[in-house]
């Protein structure tokens, strides 16, 4: 029965690691449960009850991850994601004065988006179009990247007005708190300790209830009701310019931010062939496509694959056994909110830093001596933490892969597929119709050089393939950046205008 419903296999896996993998994950992502509420209560004076977010949360990770679970058998944890969260709030609806059912509607149309894209396995070949170093990259930078969140939510990293970031105050409590928890859930790995990551966890909670760091205001709570959220959909502007800006927002980020977790993560695990495809990855998307669509009418955020299922991986999660459990906790939290909340980050923190160094562990599948595979996994590496983006990592590690390939001749062009250079033209079109710092002129001559640069790639490919002649092949492999710098320009003029 559980290999049917979660492709678990009592001969390779064990109930026991997968169980404690599932609690493991929860316990790392159930900040969400007050996190997002938190972002959201900007949004309660213009009608948008806090309380009830909260239930939206929990509900649309419990449906998210009980799809992961039985439909893929994998063992990912979904909920509404973080930085999306603050994209709905801060700049659809206090920045553009859209209502929050506007906002819940484009993730709706976005989800619609995402199950088209999944059945039609654009995404899946998007995922395995990337190279096998860049996919190592990626599981490197995530890596970094939650353990620099792991750092920073409990005051060992904090901001600073001259350097950015800087090294927090060591007479902070939770510093040394999670510092020790850094210390003893690495002995637990090191000393090989079934369960190590949950087990420092938990331990480090309760060493900080005498410190004043953990904090108990009782154990069972009653879930608010979700009725004043829920289905609340506005269609009446659908077809509006700004409603496709917000929605083709949602689905760039959320696109990459999954598909990199997904990629980082199995190559974490071994769960990729030999030609670094990940397993199963298809069913993988489209469970995240039907969260989020579901979290949509539930009245949440777009619901993503959150990094943090990296915790359980590494605690020997494979099935969707561990997705389960993800689920079930969640559905306890909505009944039993005091008690996981009272976790702090002190003690969850130090998971994501231990984490963090496994992950990282894939850096050395990188060919650090070919830089044209070098610097474009450096860049996506380290962007990762500093731009504080999965997504925008891999976008622009992406481009660099391929200017770097087309620079070093034939031979490098012959390595990129048509797929990766209609993604890089994608990503420039992107970040220059973001752009406001480059001067109209200079930046979009740059941006045509660019464009026609990698169209030249696509069209080698295409005559090669097709047989077409060199006219030909260059004039339809630059259609799409032309057009795309039409729409751009178009949308860049209006924007000057208004």
């Amino acid at each position: 029965m559980l290999k049917r419903l979660f492709g678990f296999d009592s001969t390779q896996h064990r109930a026991k690691t997968e169980i404690a993998a599932g609690v493991t994950t929860f316990l790392t992502m159930a900040y969400i449960l007050a996190v997002n509420p938190g972002i959201f209560s900007a949004l309660g004076p213009i009608g948008m009850p806090t309380n009830a977010v909260f239930t939206a949360t929990a509900l649309a990770a419990i449906v998210g991850t009980l799809v992961m679970a039985i439909y893929a058998k994998k063992p990912f944890g979904l909920a509404p994601g973080m930085g999306l969260n603050a994209f709905f709030v801060y700049t659809v609806c206090l920045g553009m004065g859209y209502s929050w059912q506007f906002a819940l509607t484009a993730v709706f149309l976005e989800g619609i988006i995402f199950i088209l894209l999944s059945l039609f396995k654009i995404r899946e070949l998007i995922a395995n179009t990337i190279p096998t170093g860049m996919k190592a990259a990626i599981s490197a930078g995530i890596g970094l990247f939650i353990a620099f969140i792991g750092l920073n939510n409990c005051n060992i990293i904090v901001a600073d007005q001259s350097t950015f970031v800087t090294l927090g105050d060591f007479g902070n409590r939770d510093s040394l708190l999670a510092l020790s928890g850094i210390l003893l859930t690495g002995m637990l790995i090191v000393q090989k300790v079934r369960g190590g990551i949950l087990w420092g966890i938990l331990i480090t909670t309760l060493v900080g209830i005498p410190l004043g760091v953990t904090h108990f205001n009782g154990i069972v709570d009653t879930p608010p009701s979700i009725a004043p959220i829920f289905c609340q959909l506005e269609w009446s502007n659908i077809f509006t310019p700004d409603m496709l800006i917000v929605v083709l927002t949602f689905l760039f980020v959320d696109l990459f931010d999954t598909v990199g977790t997904v990629v980082g993560v199995s190559m974490k695990a071994g769960m990729v062939d030999k030609k670094g495809r990940v397993d199963g990855i298809g069913r993988m998307l489209m469970s995240d496509a039907v969260a989020t669509t579901a979290g949509a009418l539930l009245g949440a955020s777009t619901t993503t694959t959150f990094v943090e299922s990296a915790a359980g991986v590494g605690q020997g999660g494979r099935t969707g056994l561990t997705a389960f459990t993800i689920a079930c906790c969640f559905a306890l939290a909505l009944f039993l909110s005091p008690l996981f909340l009272a976790i702090p980050s002190a003690a969850t923190g130090p998971a994501l830093v231990i984490v963090g160094v496994m992950m990282a562990s894939n850096v050395v599948k990188v060919d650090w001596e070919n830089y044209c595979e070098a610097i474009p996994a450096f860049i996506t590496i380290i962007l990762m933490p500093l731009c504080y983006s999965i997504s925008d990592g891999i976008m622009l590690g992406i481009v660099m892969y391929v200017l770097m390939n087309i620079c070093s001749g034939r031979k490098g062009i012959e390595k990129i597929s048509p797929t990766m250079s209609v993604l890089a033209i994608l990503f420039v079109l992107r970040y220059w119709q973001k752009s406001t710092v480059i001067p109209e002129t200079h930046g979009g001559i740059f941006v045509i050089m660019i464009l026609m640069s990698i169209s030249g790639c696509i069209g080698y490919h295409i005559g090669k393939n097709h047989r077409l002649g060199r006219g030909w092949s260059y004039a339809l492999g630059a259609l799409l950046p032309v057009v795309g710098w039409i729409i751009v320009a178009y949308s860049k003029k209006k924007e000057s205008l208004n």
